[in-house]
């Protein structure tokens, strides 16, 4: 192990890190994995309570997830999507066509390039249809879509995006309807509703020059895992609506069940006229995979797709990634769709998460605990007195009970594989409370 702590230090630039860091808190040395385990090289076990970044569903060396790859890789890796096509990224396509109501799928490889691929379709969509004043964009305060220079204009996280501001494109922010940040006594509805008003008196003003509003629905994960009504969805894209302006759902994070349907978008009252809610571009990467394969996706509208359909190369959405709609990463996406057919997981989940948040109700009670939360499958809370430096030294000590976690600020989250049990979640219970009644943490 140490010989490769050491060779990771001399060749590797580690994401989200400062490299100096490595010398206190070395990264994991991890061999392999198994269902819900992490297993580093001297063969210690740690539950992955944050699904390795959000992206693994379904465990570590998923059978039926290895089985597709498998096959796949007997009938061909890669060929590029600019001239030809194939079965899987068909089939991807329709079914995701079918679950969503959006009817048309752009690929990519990651979560900021998703938001990269909306914007940009959505100002050339407006450029499209002679109105290229519309390209300006609006987005929540404390927002996170990815870290490319694109995606870093509509996020409002400082600490990715401060040293890069002359290189943005600044956008307008509007309040968050983040329920911790209501007044006491304040219902999370209500405080939804005046947030929706603040965005309303925004596009009453600027709907001219605004292409899209962007969200991250019902959960703004970097922001701390700050949850919100689904109402507030709602009212949203009754505005955008009314002001012709998009609406993008970045569902990076919390598509394929983590919200406890599989797309959080879902969760919003429907309209005054009885339609659905339903985003004109939505951003899915991480889950969609089970995090096996780097896959993203935009899926829009056909009035969105048909915008771009003539006769002009110019008039086309000339964006391209080279490993587009890979045929590996699209049939592990295949095979993680059936998985959630076949399995009935979606509610499955829903008993479960019942079950965990039993299981951690000893953390809920905890002295140190606020704002303890839950959507679907993802659990947070914030340490009331964390000093400077907590997130790595919570992060140290629950690795020594066996437990990988890594808190953002104040704020500890649990978001783990959906084949996790009973018996893991009560390891990562014992393991919170262990740390948080560590006064050295």
């Amino acid at each position: 192990m140490d010989d490769l702590l050491s060779r990771t230090r001399a060749a590797v630039w580690h994401p989200c890190t400062q490299m100096k860091d490595l010398e206190a808190t070395p990264p994991l040395a991890i061999a392999r994995g198994e269902g819900p385990w992490l297993i580093d090289t001297a063969g210690r076990r740690y539950v992955d309570a944050i699904s390795s970044w959000w992206v693994n569903l379904f465990g570590h060396c998923n059978p039926r997830i290895n089985a597709a790859i498998t096959d796949q890789l007997g009938r061909i890796a890669h060929v590029m999507l600019a001239g030809a096509t194939h079965e899987p990224v068909v089939a991807l396509s329709e079914r995701l066509a079918a679950l969503t109501g959006l009817g048309h799928a752009f690929y990519a490889s990651d979560g900021a390039s998703a938001t990269e691929i909306a914007l940009k379709m959505s100002a050339h969509f407006w450029r499209n249809a002679g109105r290229p004043q519309k390209n300006a964009f609006v987005s929540l305060q404390n927002g996170y879509h990815g870290e490319t220079v694109g995606a870093l204009s509509v996020t409002d996280i400082p600490l990715f995006r401060a040293t890069y501001e002359p290189l943005l494109r600044h956008g307008a922010r509007v309040p968050s309807p983040d329920t911790r940040l209501a007044a006491a006594g304040d219902s999370p509805e209500a405080f939804a509703g005046r947030c929706a008003a603040a965005l309303e008196g925004h596009l009453a003003e600027h709907a001219d020059t605004t292409a899209a509003l962007i969200v991250e629905p019902l959960v703004q994960g970097a922001a701390g895992m700050a949850m919100y009504h689904p109402s507030y969805l709602t009212r949203a894209r009754a505005l955008c609506d009314r002001y012709q302006v998009h609406l993008i759902a970045d569902e990076i994070a919390v598509g394929f069940g983590r919200s406890g349907t599989l797309f959080a978008f879902e969760q919003a009252p429907p309209l005054v006229d009885s339609r659905p809610v339903r985003p004109d571009f939505l951003c899915l990467s991480k889950g969609i995979t089970g995090g096996y394969l780097p896959l993203s996706a935009v899926l829009t509208t056909d009035a969105v797709y048909a915008a771009f359909y003539g006769d002009e190369t110019a008039r086309g959405f000339l964006h391209s990634h080279s490993y587009t709609g890979n045929p590996l990463a699209c049939r592990a996406a295949l095979a993680v769709l059936d998985i959630f057919e076949q399995d009935g997981v979606i509610a499955a989940n829903r008993a479960k998460a019942d079950e965990f948040t039993a299981i951690l109700a000893p953390v809920r009670a905890h002295r140190r605990v606020r704002h303890f939360r839950r959507c679907g499958m993802i659990w947070a809370l914030d340490v009331a007195d964390a000093a400077p430096g907590f997130a790595a030294r919570f992060h140290r000590s629950a690795l020594a009970q066996g437990v990988f976690v890594r808190p953002i600020g104040n704020v500890v989250y649990v978001m783990p594989p959906y084949v996790t049990g009973v018996e893991e979640m009560g390891q990562v219970r014992d393991a919170l409370l262990a740390c948080l009644d560590d006064p050295d943490v």
